[in-house]
């Protein structure tokens, strides 16, 4: 697996961050803060913040903004971090229905804040970006190169949710299959909140906790179609192991 393929990977494992903007209120200094986010079917981050929230005043003032995302707790230095360089953007509101519906199948927590008109969501551009795996193994990609796979103009995020649906409403047996297959791991529930090019997830239910399980395409899908192709393959995988 070449190296843009594995940071990107990594990035769609993730789901929060430090995001770091130009401080309005200190000039010169930059500002950190924690980062929820969720991402577009481009692979770029999307986060919901208020108005009022100090990073917002920084983005609102210059753009330009770093998020750092890292796996695991434990000896930081030793495991895969990503760090992110890009715009932050304002979306627009002909964008936000399909994104609410992904953002809230991943963190159903922040469903109280679309009450609040004060909380908007913005795409961070990814501009370039610097990998560390492991020792001996980084890099520093393009935001075109950690994408340069991506078909951006196919019909997947707008079938996304009907997907979701299908699999939730006629294949659970199957979602509970893959988590023992590919994760040996034994799931009491499963349901699909995300599926992209490389993949999809699961938010599944082991030992009576809820965890979200990535799983990997062995080649990307654009659209319903190959989508559907993919997963039987990974069905027919599962189901021969059992």
């Amino acid at each position: 697996m070449n190296l843009t393929l594995e940071a990107r990977q990594f990035l769609r494992t993730t789901r929060s961050g430090i995001l770091s903007t130009h401080s309005s209120k200190f000039e010169g200094y930059p500002f950190g803060s924690v980062a929820p986010f969720v991402l577009d079917h481009t692979c770029q981050p999307i986060i919901l913040i208020s108005n009022i929230a100090e990073h917002t005043k920084n983005i609102q003032a210059n753009p330009k903004v770093s998020l750092l995302v890292f796996a695991g707790n434990d000896d930081l230095q030793a495991n895969a971090r990503l760090t992110l360089l890009g715009e932050a953007i304002k979306i627009n509101k002909t964008d936000k229905v399909n994104l609410r519906a992904r953002y809230l199948r991943y963190l159903p927590q922040a469903a109280s804040y679309f009450d609040m008109h004060d909380f908007a969501f913005y795409r961070i551009q990814i501009r370039q970006s610097r990998y560390i795996g492991g020792f001996g193994k980084m890099g520093w990609f393009s935001g075109e190169g950690l994408t340069e796979q991506l078909n951006k103009d196919t019909p997947l995020a707008s079938q996304e949710s009907a997907i979701i649906e299908h699999m939730n409403t006629d294949h659970a047996k199957s979602l509970m299959s893959y988590c023992q297959h590919f994760h040996g791991l034994k799931a009491s529930q499963a349901e699909m909140i995300g599926i992209d090019c490389d993949g999809f997830d699961l938010s599944a239910k082991i030992n009576d906790a809820n965890t979200v399980l990535r799983f990997n395409f062995d080649a990307p899908i654009y659209d319903a179609q190959s989508a559907r192709a993919a997963l039987v393959t990974m069905s027919k995988l599962a189901n021969t192991s059992q």
